[in-house]
Formats: structure tokens, sequence, C-alpha cells
């Protein structure tokens, strides 16, 4: 073994040590793996920032502004709603979530099953007041073992067909992969049905100041519009579909205001103050479909604000607390006349100890109200100023805000339609797909970027270039050699199982992609060499690529979960560990049942 291939080595596992022990944050760490590689010698400097380029950092950062866009328009959420009635325990939810991942990872490529089902675990999490860290890290295990059932779930399946067309003259075909991938996908379930506990209950994502405020009870001003689901039906009727998270506290009809009797059924025209935390009105506004008190003469204002030749810019909600003293304090909304004369909206209000009844516009504001106010972003800070506001933390609060519905969900599904068929290659269309949903508006460029784990694709990018090395160096085909020399002394299950367990190993350390490109050729010379047929062997490649259950590193599936799971490094292993034993133990007479040597 040369210098290089010694310092390639050493420089892994001693990036392995650092992420173990957790001293560092994890794109810290990359960081100084990088520097090391460039120290030694085995990274040129011109090759130190491609890895920024690389496929995998575009795939990663655009799944998390899809997944963004699909958690914002609500439509998994909606229909999360209609499963969690009846599926409440929280082994039941993560077998509904890991089994709906990995069948749709079938389908499409596995990153972007997980990509559009993440924002359902983060609702699952919230209804139980639990850790998303339950669902996320078992859904990327379960997204990695269905793309193993069909040609297309991952890139090691593609590349290993070609493999056997090349030796064999027939390639792989599109359920060729699925008695092997079945039986694996199956036995996971199973494991994972029971071993979630094994992930810290404590792991969450990097905590915002917005997530500390506590303000639940906001009151709001909506109109029933025609069409709306709820038009016709009782007011019982009404709160019960909304399973009680929301209160109607007053409603007007033809300009009068009464209290609603239970039995009062509701008319297109009325007006409704509604009270409850903002999710639980955001959700009841969007589902049906009602709208805020203003928006008509916001929408007014904003096209005479275009015929004007002027830009609104993009139209956000902030929160903020009425100052004493303020121009706001013991006035109303209407009085101030706030739409035309600010160009802000008042959407809703919260007061600590105390649930409004009033219309919005007639409500005399008191200091240390929380208000919503919708507008233009980018005047915003100084109409804050202007009504001597103080602004909240940002946090998420989409009450007010604008929602696209199936649009997120159509792009992605084309994206993944193009990916599937071949025509596109992944990186390209999830970066059209991204650029797609901030274009339409289906998320803000602000929110968009807010959604990407930054960290993370700094971490990718650090380490794409240390752990070629292996490659650059040569030292991956020392390591095969050895292998070779290994497997030529055991029997023909036992060379299955070290191919499988090998590739499983080296996956880590290169894509899978490379991992299959790298092992392929070995194992098509130890079917060579002890005579046996090579479908067996490239198929244990095959699944020991797409397994890499130890490290947030190895695929794109494990690293898009790591920021929003609050996972550490070590936290793979100990979830991973017992799964890849399961893989190896039980994948190998699998493959060799469905897939015989002689």
């Amino acid at each position: 073994m040369t210098l290089p291939q010694s310092l390639s080595i050493a420089t892994l596992l001693g990036m392995m040590a650092l992420f173990i022990w957790g001293r560092f944050r994890y794109d810290v760490t990359a960081i100084i793996a990088l520097l090391a590689a460039l120290l030694l010698g085995i990274v040129k400097p011109e090759d130190a920032f491609r890895g920024f380029s690389d496929d995998i950092v575009v795939i990663v950062g655009s799944a998390l502004v899809i997944s963004g866009a699909v958690q914002r328009s609500g439509v998994l959420e909606r229909a999360l709603r209609k499963v969690s009635r009846h599926v409440t325990r929280v082994r039941s939810q993560l077998l509904v979530l890991t089994g709906t991942v990995g069948v749709a990872s079938a389908l499409v490529k596995n990153i972007g099953a997980l990509a559009m089902l993440m924002p359902a675990s983060f609702q699952m999490a919230k209804r139980n007041d639990t850790s998303p860290s339950v669902f996320l890290m078992p859904m990327s295990f379960a997204a990695l073992l269905g793309g193993l059932m069909t040609l297309v779930g991952t890139s090691p399946n593609i590349i290993v067909s070609r493999v056997r067309e090349q030796m064999t003259g027939h390639p792989f075909g599109m359920f060729d992969y699925t008695p092997v991938g079945l039986g694996l996908f199956v036995i996971g379930l199973v494991y994972l049905r029971f071993a979630y506990r094994l992930v810290p209950r404590d792991r969450r994502a990097a905590a915002t100041m917005g997530e500390a405020l506590d303000i639940t009870g906001y009151v709001t001003e909506v109109v029933l519009p025609a069409g709306s689901p709820a038009v016709g039906e009782t007011v019982q009727a009404f709160l019960d579909r909304h399973e009680g998270e929301i209160v109607l506290t007053q409603m007007l009809r033809a300009g009068l205001r009464s209290a609603p009797g239970m039995a009062m059924t509701l008319e297109e025209g009325d007006t409704l103050i509604l009270s409850g935390a903002p999710d639980a009105l955001e959700r009841a506004i969007a589902t049906d479909r009602l709208a805020y008190e203003g928006e008509g003469r916001e929408a007014a204002q904003e096209q005479r604000d275009k015929d004007k030749g002027s830009s609104t810019g993009e139209i956000g909600v902030i929160e903020a607390v009425v100052n004493m003293g303020g121009m706001l304090e013991g006035q109303t909304a209407g009085r101030l006349n706030l739409q035309r004369m600010f160009g802000v909206n008042l959407v809703a209000i919260s007061r600590r100890g105390e649930r409004l009844s009033r219309r919005l516009a007639n409500t005399v504001l008191r200091a240390g109200d929380v208000v919503v106010l919708q507008g233009p972003l980018d005047t915003m800070p100084e109409r804050l100023r202007q009504l001597d506001c103080l602004p909240l933390a940002e946090r998420d609060l989409r009450l007010g805000s604008r929602r696209t519905t199936w649009l997120p969900i159509l792009v992605l599904g084309g994206a993944m339609f193009l990916t599937a068929m071949g025509w596109v290659p992944v990186a390209v269309a999830f970066f059209a797909a991204a650029g797609l949903v901030m274009a339409t508006g289906a998320i803000s460029p602000r929110e968009a970027y807010d959604h990407v784990e930054w960290p993370i694709l700094i971490m990718l990018g650090a380490l794409i270039p240390v752990s070629d090395t292996l490659r650059t160096t040569g030292a991956s085909e020392v390591i095969a050699t050895g292998l070779a020399h290994v497997a030529t002394t055991l029997p023909a299950w036992g060379a299955v199982a070290l191919i499988l367990a090998a590739t499983m190993a080296v996956t880590p350390f290169l894509n899978n992609a490379a991992t299959v490109l790298v092992m392929a050729p070995i194992a098509a010379q130890f079917a060579g060499d002890l005579g046996y047929r090579p479908e067996a062997f490239l198929m244990a490649t095959a699944v020991g690529a797409g397994c890499d259950f130890l490290t947030p590193i190895g695929h794109q599936c494990n690293t898009l979960v790591m920021g929003p799971g609050g996972y550490r490094f070590a936290d793979y292993a100990r979830l991973g560990a017992p799964l890849s034993l399961l893989v190896l133990v039980l994948g190998t007479p699998l493959i060799l049942f469905f897939w015989p040597l002689a």
C-alpha cells in the first residue's frame, strides 16, 4: 500500500472518529476533514470545492425546497388528518408512514418519495406531541429498502442491470429485483415497527426563537364565499368537522350580529369570527376556502398599484405586539383604516386571558395585544415603525398567508415521472421543480431558503472530495484485491455474503453509484473465478449499495432527514447496525433462493 493510499484511509477513519465523538458539528467536522486532506496532499487544491457542484448537493437542497412547498400546500396534511382519526398510536402511525414511503420508493426515486412524505411525519409528530425524529430516520431506511424493489427505485439497480447486460447480453428487468427487495422491505418494516425506540427521543431540529412563543388563542374574521364546503352545514357540523379545534364566537348575517346556535345553518356571505390556535384556524380557512375580511380590498389595492406600475412585493404576515402609548393602543383597525392608510390588513388578534368576540375592525386594541398583520414584506418594517408595534421573533405562521393546493404535488410528480422514464437526470428534474414551485408562488423565495439545511449542504460539499480519495489514490482497488483473495477461500454462499457486506461497508464513503461501479466488476470476477452465474453476486452488489443504514452521508435520503430530525452522526448506527445485520443474514439466503448460482 502506497503512502497516499494509507493517508486516504487514515483521513477517513479520523473523520469517522470525529463524527462519532460529536465534539464539533457535522459541517465543521467535514471542513476539518477537507482541510486535512488538502494539507496531506491527497486532495488537490483545484479539486477541493468541486463537491459543491456535485449532483447530490443539488438534489438534497432542491428536495428540501420541494418538501417545504408540499408541506405549505396542506394537501398531505388534510389527507393525513383522515388517516390519523383511525391510527392514533405512534407505532401504528410509523407503520403507515414507512409502508407508504417504501411502496412509493419502488415506483419513483426514493429521495423524491421521502421528500413528498416528510411533511406528513411532521404533522403526525405534532399531533402526538412528539419529536419528528421518531418517524424520519425509519422513513429514510424504509425508502432505501423500498428502492430495492424495482429497476427505477434507486440508481445502483440501473447500473447493475447494465453490468449484467454487458456480461450476459440480458439486463435485469423492471421487476427482477422485486422478490429479493420485497422480502427485505417486509423484514425492514417489522424491524422498524419495534426498534424505532433505539433513536433517542430527545432528538429535535434546532429550535428557532419563534418556537419559544406560546401564543395560541388567536381570533380572526372570515367570510363564507360561494362554493365553500361549509355553506349549508349547521354550526355543529362545521365545528365537528374541524374536530373542535376552533370556536365560532360570533356570526354576522346581513349586518346583524348574533350568537350562533348549534342548529343554525351557515349561508353564503356570512361573516364568522373564529378563535383557536393559528394552525387550526389556518387549516379551517384553507379547507373551507374561507376569505379573510379585507382580502377583497387588498386585492383591489394590489391591482391599483400594478396599474400604476409599482410593485407590492411579496405578501406575507408578521406577528407584532401593540406598544404602550403607540398609535394602535385604544384604537380600532376600522377607525384607523389600516388597509387604506398603511397598506396592511389586520388578520388576527390574540389577547391573553380573554376570548374576543367583536369584529376585528371594531375591537379596541390594548397594549400587549398580539396582532397578525398582512401586507408587503418589504414595507412591513416601516409600517410597524409607523404603528409603533414591536415585531415578534419570526416563526412559521401561515395564518393569513396565501396557499396553493395541488401545484407542488403536481410539480413533484412530474419531476419524478421524468426521472423514472430516464428522460431527465434526477438533479436537473429536482432543481427545475424547486425553481418552478418558487416561480409559481407555491412557496416564496424567503421560505424556500429557510427550508434548506445549509449545514447539510456544506457537509456534503466538503466530504465528497475527501471520500473520493479512496478512488483517486487507488485505495479502493487495494481493498478490492484483498477481498478477492479472501473470497477464493470461502464457500459460494460466503462469497455472496462477503460481496454484500463489503458493498455495504464501502457505500458510506462513496456515493452508491460509485460503489456499484467499483464493486460490480469485482462481483462479476468472483462469479467467473468460482464458475457460478453472476446474477446472485450482482444482486448482492445492488442490495449492498442501496442499504447504507450506518451514516448520514452514504445516501441522500439519510442526509435529507438529518437536519429536520436533529440527528447526530452516531444515531444512525444505533438504529441501522441491527438492520444492516438483518439484511446481511437474511438477504444472502433470499438472493441465493431467487437467483441460484448454477
